[in-house]
């Protein structure tokens, strides 16, 4: 069964950055498109960025220019490297595996996701 593990979000001031890591198990990162989604309190879903299986890269009108994502396929890893954060970036942060950037940034599908990992910016 294919796995999702985040990490590296936390508690951060307006202006500064975070690096997310999506660790990948029982598959390779590079066959699928592997996505950032975030789901705030009270608010729909919304798709970050995507990076597909041939290495396009799409990102949120709402993040475009501040967040960059990036795979290292020596450590089945996906990145996100997000700078200048705002408040509203707060949110949870998922990782999933989607069979196109499409879905994860149209939320139309996520076939599989990690559990998450909290990015609270503070103002």
């Amino acid at each position: 069964e294919p796995q999702l593990v985040e990490s590296g979000g936390g508690l951060v001031q307006a202006g500064g950055s975070l690096k997310l890591s999506c660790a990948a198990f029982g598959f390779t990162v590079d066959d699928y498109a592997i996505g950032w989604f975030r789901q705030a309190p009270g608010k729909e879903r919304e798709g970050v960025s995507c990076i597909s299986s041939v290495g396009t890269t799409y990102y949120a009108d709402s993040v475009k220019g501040r967040f960059t994502i990036s795979s290292d396929n020596a450590k089945n890893t996906v990145y996100l490297q997000m700078n200048s954060l705002k408040p509203e970036d707060t949110a949870v942060y998922y990782c999933a595996r989607d069979p196109t950037c499409m879905a994860t940034m149209t939320g139309e599908r996520h076939d599989y996701w990690g559990q998450g990992t909290q990015v609270t910016v503070s103002s």
